[in-house]
């Protein structure tokens, strides 16, 4: 069976299990990370030299890199679906935004979601908070600008090109914070937010 290191409060763990449940892949999760560790012992390094998670071991198969593994998952599990269509460029859209959601949304994200969440309130970083917030603003343009002409980050249906950026964005909706107008985005985001397999593993998880 498929085994999944790493916590449940990972947005980066998120997205495995999430995309397991939508593919109805079992799968063995233990906890890793976080006031769990585990991920600085020379076991898991072995695994994941980098000592983040998610890691998986599929069999013998040990993959690390949350993103890698989603596409490697959803190939395996769901070649010739929404999830990995046969389409060659569709599949390069939505793997784009996969990357995206890493690249550009996750860093803008971060500083906000740690120093509201993670960093007692005396110890935070207002000016910080507000400045990665305003980068968060400028980069969920970009997502409200692809959404009014598309339903899903992956085109006309969803697949795993939504899944990296949509825990990031239900951050965005339920952090205390300013937020500006974004009704394609909020369009998006409640339709995700139907998903039985999003809704256990990321809503019900809630803001850790």
């Amino acid at each position: 069976m498929l085994k999944i290191l790493g916590r449940a409060t990972s947005s980066n763990v998120q997205k495995v299990v999430w995309l397991c449940d939508e593919l109805d892949i079992p799968f063995e999760r233990s906890d890793i990370g976080g006031p769990f560790g585990g991920n600085d012992q020379p076991e898991y390094l072995s695994l994941n030299p980098n000592g983040i998670v998610p890691t998986i071991d599929d069999d013998g198969f040990v993959l690390w890199e949350s993103n890698a593994i989603v596409r490697y998952l959803a190939e395996k599990h769901g070649m010739g679906t929404a999830f990995f269509p046969d389409d060659l460029q569709a599949r390069a859209s939505a793997s784009r935004w996969m990357d995206w959601a890493l690249s550009i949304l996750a860093p803008r994200h971060v500083p906000v979601f740690q120093g509201l969440i993670r960093t007692p309130e005396a110890e935070r970083d207002i000016e910080r908070i507000n400045a990665s917030r305003d980068l968060w603003y400028k980069a969920n343009t970009v997502l409200e600008t692809w959404l009014a002409v598309h339903e899903y980050l992956s085109g006309d249906t969803f697949g795993i090109g939504d899944i990296p950026a949509s825990p990031f964005t239900f951050r965005w909706f339920n952090l205390d914070i300013n937020r500006e107008d974004f009704p394609n985005l909020e369009r998006w985001h409640d339709a995700i937010c139907e998903r039985p397999a999003f809704k256990k593993n990321v809503i019900d998880i809630g803001l850790h």
